[in-house]
């Protein structure tokens, strides 16, 4: 019998933890890991139309918006038809969920429900290496500043945004029956139940 295909998103604000439960997911259950950060990075570092449009828009300190994001990953997704995955950081926005669900299907949107302070927390502790966006730098020893985006008064409106893009998004998937919503402080006590859900749906590796 051939392998069901599997798919599934992860939802959260900045700080909730995302790329650490979707690496795990993708190690214990044998899904690749998309990352939309990553194909941003690699379309901004290839130059393609998308990453050039993407640049600009990182530079003025502003959201890549939704037609630049989809031209992004919907390739990428397309070319992933015959393998399970599992997706961090996208869709953010309605727009992106519906252009998103016209090239796949998923199977499972997890939504991370973290509370604010711990996301407060969590965010004052991100210092990053300018030159890599690399999170410490041992390798260069140049110094680490606190990103922009990182300092208390931007993480607070960066939260707020979060929650009035993310609940449309929410609703859409709750609409199709496949959200699942988990709350806690610590990824490693949220795991379990991810995991045990996920056991439900697609056998361990």
């Amino acid at each position: 019998m051939a392998k069901r295909i599997f798919r599934a998103v992860i939802m959260g604000p900045p700080g909730s933890g995302k790329g650490t439960i979707s690496a795990r997911i993708a190690q214990s259950f044998g899904l690749k890991h998309l990352s939309s950060g990553d194909f941003l990075r690699e379309n901004i570092t290839a130059n393609t139309e998308a990453g050039v449009l993407a640049r600009t828009h990182i530079e003025k300190g502003l959201l890549v918006p939704d037609d630049v994001m989809t031209l992004v990953l919907l390739p990428r997704l397309k070319e992933m038809a015959r393998h399970s995955w599992v997706l961090d950081g996208f869709p953010r926005t309605l727009a992106q969920a519906t252009a998103m669900s016209s090239v796949c299907d998923l199977d499972l949107a997890i939504s991370l429900n973290i509370p604010f302070e711990t996301l407060k927390e969590r965010l004052k502790g991100r210092w990053i290496h300018p030159a890599s966006g690399r999170g410490v730098d041992d390798i260069t020893g140049e110094p680490l500043v606190q990103s922009d985006e990182d300092k208390p008064e931007a993480v607070v409106s960066r939260l707020r945004h979060y929650k009035d893009i993310a609940k449309p998004v929410i609703d859409f998937y709750k609409k199709q029956g496949i959200l699942h919503s988990f709350s806690g402080t610590e990824t490693d006590k949220i795991w379990p139940y991810i995991s045990s859900l996920l056991s439900t749906k697609v056998p361990p590796v």
